[in-house]
């Protein structure tokens, strides 16, 4: 089974403003509740170590992730790999009348029992946590 989740939300900023957030592999990392650690091995690569509360799993996962897509300032998207998972995101940055919209996309194939449920409960709580660390960065919480 593989998960999908989109959202959108509308920033009061400046797609470049936002585009300073959502392209930062180390600020997308640290907004994800189960990235325990990360590393940037540069601009478009990191290696993110996530910890998921699922039975066969009883340590970090990397997960490493690659930058796919770079379109400044509108569009970014990333594969992420590991032994249990690949996950898809894209950010798509439309300037509307009152700044930025962000759309985000994210899809998850899990390659063990229990991942996709993991996500399936949990990946719009990420995107919350996605959306309130790019308000506070840009100071419209």
């Amino acid at each position: 089974m593989t998960v999908r989740v989109e959202r959108t939300f509308e920033l009061a900023a400046t797609p470049e403003e936002v585009w300073g957030f959502i392209a930062d592999p180390a600020k997308r990392a640290r907004a994800i509740s189960v990235v325990e650690d990360f590393e940037v091995t540069d601009d478009s690569h990191a290696i993110w170590h996530i910890s998921l509360p699922i039975p066969f799993v009883n340590r970090t996962i990397a997960v490493e992730t690659d930058d796919t897509v770079r379109d400044p300032p509108e569009h970014v998207e990333f594969v992420g790999r590991s032994r249990v998972m690949r996950v898809v995101g894209e950010h798509r940055l439309d300037a509307v009348s009152e700044g930025t919209r962000l759309t985000n996309r994210f899809t998850v194939d899990g390659k063990l029992p229990g991942v996709e449920r993991f996500f399936e409960r949990n990946l719009d709580g990420e995107l919350d946590n996605l959306e309130a660390a790019i308000r506070a960065e840009l100071g419209n919480g």
